[in-house]
């Protein structure tokens, strides 16, 4: 099923322009993003046909069976309430239908977590982005050999600076394990290559260090320490750093760096949106979508705040919504058989049934 399908099957309930224009927050280069509501055929319904949710190949548009939608507005999804929330001037079709979905049957205290709580995960991601922009790793991969150390008396180096300063070839070294003693090991030196000693590491990609056998009367050369908690988060960080790389929207991250404060703006800016919206539910019971302080968030957007302000702004945000939901009026949770008393009556009238 596609989008033209809903709309020439005459299956639309609900279609409206969502996102930054529905917000209020749209500038120049802003997209129109559609949402919808729809409801499917009656033999497909009955079927095993069913379709939850239909969307364009670029998920600019994207619109949910009426089932689905009831579903994610009870769980006070915030895309979803928003959706119920917008704007007549950004409504380009209601079904009467829909008017028997009133948002104050689905608004509750679990605006906080869904809200706030996404909000929250905004936030590490802009800490984790920011990280990588001011921490980039490099393309050429480090080794095993590369968290290795050479020990002796009082003081370590690095044991490929050892092996430098020494003339030694990695391959020709062998290890021993220290017994009781975590990624300690003793190393010992075939000049020759005549022992058969496996080498410190036996590749590039190795994830840890080979052992060799070792003569019974070979003396070792000097200790060496593994750090391979040290290599295993340089793994994880360098895997992650390279795939966000591959998957990143460089249109966000050229602006992001031309803006200089080294985070995700737009990210941050729908962050304090929301942060204020759960605020808002929760003192007033009402969800505004067009947002008041056009001007402060565009500031935002724009990257003209202090990432460390931002920061000390949600904090101050997160604190008051604690406060507000000890004292708000809203239930506690949406009254589900309320909601699907209603769900079921326009099913019926969608599909002219009687009971």
């Amino acid at each position: 099923m596609t989008i033209n399908e809903i709309k020439k099957g005459g299956l639309l309930l609900f279609e409206c322009i969502s996102g930054s224009k529905a917000y209020g927050l749209d500038t120049a280069g802003s997209d129109t993003d559609l949402k919808g509501v729809f409801y499917l055929p009656a033999r497909q319904f009955y079927g095993l046909q069913y379709v939850p949710q239909v969307c364009d190949e670029t998920n600019d548009a994207v619109y949910y069976e009426l089932g689905r939608f009831v579903e994610l507005l009870a769980k006070n999804n915030p895309n979803i309430l928003e959706i119920l929330a917008t704007p007549d001037d950004c409504v380009l079709y209601r079904h009467p239908l829909i008017n028997r979905l009133e948002i104050s049957m689905f608004l509750s205290k679990h605006c906080k977590d869904t809200f706030a709580g996404y909000a929250i995960t905004q936030i590490r991601r802009a800490r984790g982005l920011k990280k990588k922009i001011v921490n980039p790793v490099e393309a050429k991969r480090k080794s095993a050999l590369d968290f290795c150390y050479a020990i002796k008396g009082y003081s370590s180096v690095a044991v490929s600076q050892w092996l430098k300063k020494h003339g030694f070839n990695q391959q020709r070294c062998g290890l021993s394990a220290v017994p009781h003693a975590k990624g300690l090991y003793a190393l010992f030196y075939d000049p020759d290559g005549a022992l058969g000693y496996r080498g410190i590491i036996s590749g590039e990609t190795a994830n840890d260090v080979s052992l060799s056998s070792i003569p019974k009367d070979e003396k070792e050369l000097i200790n060496l320490f593994f750090n391979k908690d040290g290599y295993s988060a340089y793994c994880r960080e360098y895997r992650e750093y390279w795939e966000w790389v591959e998957k990143r929207n460089e249109e966000r991250y050229s602006s992001t760096m031309q803006h200089g404060k080294n985070y995700d703006a737009k990210n941050m800016m729908h962050t304090i949106r929301l942060l204020q919206v759960a605020e808002e539910i929760l003192t007033t019971g009402k969800l505004q979508l067009k947002r008041p302080n056009r001007e402060e968030l565009l500031l935002i957007k724009a990257g003209n705040v202090e990432y460390d302000n931002l920061l000390n702004r949600a904090n101050e945000l997160i604190e008051r919504i604690e406060t507000a939901f000890e004292s708000s009026s809203l239930p506690e949770s949406p009254n589900e058989k309320e909601i699907e008393k209603v769900l079921v009556e326009m099913r019926m009238e969608l599909y002219k049934v009687i009971f």
